[in-house]
């Protein structure tokens, strides 16, 4: 009698990938699927870190990613059109929350869009109140889920955040909270973040803001004071004046430095070519 011939059984991971496709039964087995598939090429890497980002906002809340209140740059209520304009031009911000002296809160939020037409008029008087918005506020506590579906129902772009006594310690905004999800921003270069500093030919290079002065000298042999910053970055937003939004370009000591990427916190990259 003839013997049935060998039959292979499944292999480890045709074992592991039966298991996955079964219904999940928590949000960990869920990401193992996912990380899966991706590894299988069956969903972009960039679509999983969305996916992955998107399930992270529903466990964090405004806490996690708020801008404190010492980096809240505001206006007061009792200063002038021209002290107002001085501001929304050395900042280059678009909103911002309104203080009240007296009463020693924030009474509203101004946009600066609002402020051109009584930039181009003198036809009466300048009165915040006439452009101010209401403050939206929200508790530290808040789910960012939560905070994001609320942005977008009621089309607002910023939340003062007060802690449970009331107090106001710090700002959040709708693209701090898209942050959480889509990550950075890419830039025009590939450009790999465990290099702090890619040449791209012999004057122009991508250079992280996190780079740390003494190897930015090291590098490009200068010789930049490293006493009061760390970084280039923190150099670089001196130079500035402010912390700079992508697409500002200043000069810096022998570099026509252009910003890549930043926040409202920080910069994030840089492109510098020599200045020959």
């Amino acid at each position: 009698m003839n013997n049935p011939p060998d039959v292979e059984g499944p292999s480890w991971l045709e074992r592991i990938s039966r298991a996955l496709m079964r219904e999940p039964q928590d949000r960990q087995q869920l990401l193992v699927l996912l990380r899966l598939a991706a590894e299988r090429k069956l969903l972009d890497h960039d679509a999983l870190a969305m996916i992955e980002g998107v399930l992270q906002v529903s466990e964090m809340q405004v806490r996690d990613i708020l801008i404190p209140r010492t980096q809240m740059i505001s206006v007061n209520e009792e200063q002038s059109l021209d002290d107002i304009l001085s501001v929304v031009i050395r900042t280059r911000h678009s909103r911002f929350p309104v203080f009240n002296t007296e009463q020693e809160k924030i009474v509203g939020i101004i946009h600066a869009k609002d402020l051109v037409p009584h930039a181009l008029t003198t036809d009466k008087p300048f009165v915040i109140t006439d452009i101010m918005r209401p403050a939206v506020i929200v508790p530290e506590s808040k789910r960012l889920d939560v905070l994001l579906k609320d942005f977008r129902a009621n089309r607002n772009h910023m939340a003062i955040v007060v802690d449970e006594y009331g107090s106001v310690i710090g700002f959040v905004t709708i693209e701090d909270v898209l942050e959480q999800i889509v990550g950075e921003i890419a830039d025009e270069f590939d450009f790999d973040e465990e290099d702090m500093i890619k040449e791209h030919s012999k004057t122009e290079f991508t250079v992280n803001a996190l780079t740390p002065i003494e190897d930015f000298n090291q590098y490009f042999g200068t010789s930049f004071d490293d006493s009061n910053f760390d970084t280039i970055g923190g150099l670089v937003s001196q130079a500035f004046g402010h912390v700079p939004e992508r697409g500002e370009e200043t000069t810096f000591d022998g570099f026509t430095v252009k910003v890549l990427h930043a926040t409202q916190r920080q910069i994030r990259l840089l492109r510098l070519t020599k200045v020959e």
